[in-house]
């Protein structure tokens, strides 16, 4: 650890099921209520869920027929995206009267560096308590916060006791915390990662910690570096400001693999349909649409077009995707993964909520 990261003082706040918790607060009908954002048609896909409908099984990105065969009580509204929109600007004002260093990772979240806080607390515990007991109050949503000396650990530890906890990771907690964990619990390990390290017999931060940084390096390549770091309860990264966003994307790994056509229809819409869920609560739209296809035996092939045009909604998203995967049928072998990445940003201006797609034959 280096001295500079030992002497950090980092919050990372996360809302409880932000999208969800907005709507059992502004309609009392729906409190208590197994509860998903989205839309209920057959290519439907869940936004977000209430902790009373993941109590089920039921996650952001699953197919709303899936969520509806998990919990057949499930009521679905739609989103209003606005409004989250509304509730995150409040939210981000009560972290602007502690410090000026925010990073927001989305409407819900954001790490907050307090190192040099804008108001005095005898601790960051008693900051975080603070921060959260504020946006309580102010907005009747509860939020999670973790408490450490990187953002890394931060956010490990703001996912430890939700909803509505808060954890706090010291830098002698640090690498003991990360050792007993699965990687697929880390921030910033996905499940095609997660899966080429079962592989390696790579199952705990332990396991990781016990790799050579020249083994990382050519399993993993230019990710080795954070990979080698994270295990030993390390991450140099600075809380940044206003960093401006290249990309808006999202991929997904399936539990069975993909071999036709209807199949990959499906999963690329409802795949599009959440890529452009994240767009809109940036409020940006791009020129560029790139796919990503894995096959199970991990080879992957990258697939992009720019256009004179952004895209204007979800529908377009998708049709571009689609395009875009066509060419790969029929498939050499199952697909394991697919991507959708949205790229050469700009302000969104009007776009428009998404909405359920019409796939082309």
């Amino acid at each position: 650890m280096t001295q500079h990261s030992a002497h950090r003082r980092i919050i990372h706040v996360d809302m409880d099921a932000f999208y969800a918790s907005v709507e059992q607060r502004d309609d009392p009908a729906l409190r208590g209520r197994p509860l998903a954002v989205g839309g209920n048609g057959r290519r439907g896909v869940v936004a977000a869920a209430s902790y009373e409908a993941r109590r089920f099984g039921v996650r952001s990105a699953m197919p709303s027929v899936t969520a509806l065969r998990k919990c057949p009580d499930l009521v679905f509204v739609p989103p209003r995206f606005d409004v989250y929109r509304a509730v995150s600007a409040q939210v981000h004002e009560i972290f602007a009267r502690f410090t000026p260093v925010i990073q927001p990772l989305s409407l819900d979240e954001a790490y907050l560096d307090v190192t040099r806080p804008l108001q005095h607390y005898p601790s960051t515990t008693a900051l975080a308590t603070a921060i959260r007991a504020l946006i309580r109050a102010e907005t009747g949503l509860t939020a999670s916060a973790g408490v450490s000396y990187n953002k890394f650990l931060a956010k490990l530890a703001s996912d430890y006791r939700k909803p509505d906890g808060l954890f706090v990771i010291t830098p002698d907690m640090g690498p003991d915390f990360v050792a007993s964990l699965p990687v697929e619990e880390f921030h910033g390990i996905g499940p095609a990662t997660a899966a080429r390290m079962h592989a390696l017999g790579i199952r705990t931060g332990l396991d990781l910690r016990g790799q050579s940084l020249s083994r990382l390096l050519r399993h993993f390549g230019k990710a080795a570096d954070f990979y080698y770091g994270i295990a030993r309860g390390l991450d140099d990264r600075p809380v940044e400001p206003n960093r401006p966003r290249r990309s808006v994307g999202g991929e997904r790994t399936y539990e069975a693999d993909i071999h036709d056509w209807p199949a990959a229809q499906a999963c690329m819409t409802a795949l599009a349909e959440l890529v452009w869920s994240r767009c809109l609560t940036r409020r940006l739209t791009g020129v560029t649409v790139t796919i990503k296809v894995k096959y199970n035996d991990f080879r992957q092939i990258v697939r992009g077009r720019t256009e004179t045009e952004p895209v204007r909604d979800a529908a377009d998203l998708g049709h571009r995707a689609l395009n875009l995967l066509a060419p790969c049928f029929p498939v050499p072998r199952g697909i394991r993964l697919l991507g959708i990445t949205v790229s050469g940003l700009r302000q969104g201006g009007d776009i428009s909520p998404p909405r359920q797609l019409m796939l082309f034959s």
